[in-house]
């Protein structure tokens, strides 16, 4: 299979949701993940001992991130936005870095406009969801639309 993806999550709040999160990793074949402003302890979330298979990259800021990311990776943020497209309707690049906010604060202006595509989890409620829940949705699509061989 070719190709690969990543998931980053910018100033968790909490490490169940990242330790959520890298459980999801590991069941979808993400190739890793990664935290942005925060350091993540392992806990108890984890029981499938996702890192022994997804490597956790700890970065400063995004400019770290950026400074990072893999070449032809791009970034693809995940937001509540009205840029954004809804994930059923997104192509997943062959090589992606899905970068997703905490619940109180989301992604930052700033920070979406550094992101080379925006999608969102659509909802029939105006809240957003729990960032692990987000990226767990995010990876299943993705794995969906490879297992279609829809992914570009």
């Amino acid at each position: 299979m070719r190709g690969y993806y990543g998931v980053a999550v910018y100033h968790p709040r909490t490490e169940d949701n990242v330790g959520t999160l890298w459980r999801s990793a590991a069941t979808f074949e993400a190739a890793f993940l990664a935290t942005v402003g925060r350091r993540y302890q392992p806990q108890a979330s984890d029981t499938c001992k996702a890192p022994l298979s997804v490597p956790l990259h700890h970065y400063a800021d995004l400019e770290d991130l950026l400074a990072h990311l893999p070449t032809g990776c791009p970034l693809v943020g995940v937001e509540l936005d009205e840029r954004a497209v809804p994930l059923p309707e997104f192509a997943h690049p062959l090589r992606a870095l899905y970068l997703l906010g905490a619940e109180d604060h989301g992604l930052p202006p700033a920070v979406l406009q550094r992101c080379h595509h925006l999608v969102q989890v659509p909802t029939p409620q105006a809240w957003s969801l729990n960032v692990a829940v987000a990226g767990s949705l995010v990876m299943s699509d993705r794995y969906a639309d490879r297992q279609r061989g829809a992914a570009t």
